[in-house]
């Protein structure tokens, strides 16, 4: 058995007649009786106390850490009552991760879990808790898909918890927890007339973004990001390989969302808007740090900039530009119609055509096809129309007969 139990009620000592006998100490009846020690993995001594009458108990509890220690799953009793609130600056210092993404993770983590589990240790955790805590985002009114975000990095921080032998079990996946789920949300793409009328009641010197959002499919940042040298006017692609992203409201370039840079057709009709963009509000050299705000510094001839060589400020543009669009062309404000919308307008345009799921993910930049074909699949023309139109053309010269299988000579 891993270590031994001590009592603290009675000590031995040597008798009159040489043999030990057990004598009461000062203690005697005062607080918990049997103190179970051992040694730890770590070279440090652990222990822990029970009442008069449960010996037994505390030679089960050490057998127990006896038989975790040999399978190596042994947690330290005394790491669980580190809070969430310790546990969660340990877990965000140690984080490798791209800098933007950090910063939405710490927000979520200090805005939202901090507030309601922070004070709890780590080894009082459960599952009820965790239920409690995601009602009171709920109540609070917070975005179901927010919520499904901020939901994944606790249970991100707690899995590492886990890791750490820190506590056995995350409690965010117990059976009993469910992940919040997305209301149900059909995209519903604009139509040609609803993108022209917001692109017409822009600044002028932002018409083209609506081109390039609308035409290639590329997103706020990315437009944001585009240079005059990643435009190939000769062989007719766009080449996405940066963005602009804000951290801490701070402008920085990176690669585009997921690390994943992608070459996507110029259509004509685009390239012409951005000749012509090019022509009344020529390129600007901006120079800004590479992924972090203290990143090496990077330079590119943005098609869109601000005055003294600045790259526009997507906050800014939206408060400023954007929303005033929507208002002008009629276009309820709200989430739905960020620009973000541009895109879905783009993947609508290609599927009616025709295009596959695949080039339609490609293009928008997407790491899973899947997602896409869950995305738009409802945009997607008729599979019945298509499969009358495909049989009709299988059978254009008049049914096949059928005589039945052919048999090889000699059989």
């Amino acid at each position: 058995m891993a270590g031994h139990i001590q009592d603290r009620w009675y000590k031995v000592e040597p008798g009159p007649n040489g043999k030990s006998v057990k004598v009461k100490t000062e203690r005697y009846g005062v607080g918990l009786r049997y103190r179970a020690r051992y040694v730890g993995p770590d070279g440090t001594e652990k222990s822990k106390s029970f009442p008069d009458r449960q010996k037994r108990l505390a030679e089960q509890w050490l057998a127990q850490i006896e038989a975790d220690m040999s399978r190596g799953q042994y947690i330290d009793p005394q790491a669980g009552r580190l809070t969430v609130r310790q546990h969660a600056e340990r877990w965000l210092a140690s984080l490798t991760m791209d800098p933007g993404t950090f910063v939405g993770t710490e927000q979520r983590i200090r805005l939202h879990v901090l507030p309601y589990l922070g004070s709890r240790t780590l080894g009082s955790l459960r599952p009820t808790h965790i239920r409690e805590w995601l009602r009171k985002l709920q109540d609070a009114g917070v975005a179901p898909a927010y919520q499904r975000v901020i939901f994944a990095n606790l249970s991100t921080m707690l899995t590492a918890a886990v890791d750490d032998r820190l506590i056995p079990e995350n409690p965010c996946r117990s059976s009993s927890v469910r992940a919040p789920k997305l209301d149900p949300r059909r995209i519903v793409p604009w139509p040609r007339e609803r993108v022209l009328a917001v692109r017409s009641a822009l600044p002028e010197e932002y018409r083209a973004m609506v081109d390039l959002a609308g035409g290639c499919g590329l997103r706020q940042g990315e437009v944001l990001g585009l240079a005059v040298e990643d435009v190939d006017f000769i062989d007719g692609v766009v080449n996405v390989i940066r963005q602009v992203k804000l951290i801490r409201n701070r402008p920085v370039f990176a690669l585009p969302k997921g690390a994943k840079a992608r070459t996507v057709p110029l259509p004509e009709s685009v390239a012409r808007a951005i000749e012509e963009h090019i022509s009344q509000h020529p390129p600007a050299a901006v120079t800004l740090p590479w992924r972090a705000v203290d990143g090496a510094p990077v330079t590119a001839s943005l098609l869109f900039h601000r005055d003294q060589e600045r790259p526009v400020n997507r906050n800014e543009f939206n408060r400023w530009s954007w929303r005033p669009a929507l208002d002008a062309a009629g276009v309820p404000r709200g989430r739905a119609s960020g620009m973000h919308a541009l895109r879905h307008f783009y993947a609508s345009v290609l599927l009616d055509a025709g295009e596959s799921i695949k080039a339609v993910s490609q293009y928008l930049g997407h790491h899973d096809p899947g997602f896409t074909l869950r995305t738009y699949t409802h945009l997607m023309p008729s599979s019945e129309k298509r499969t009358r139109e495909a049989v009709n053309r299988a059978f254009a010269d008049g049914p096949a007969t059928d005589d039945g299988p052919t048999t090889a000579q000699g059989e």
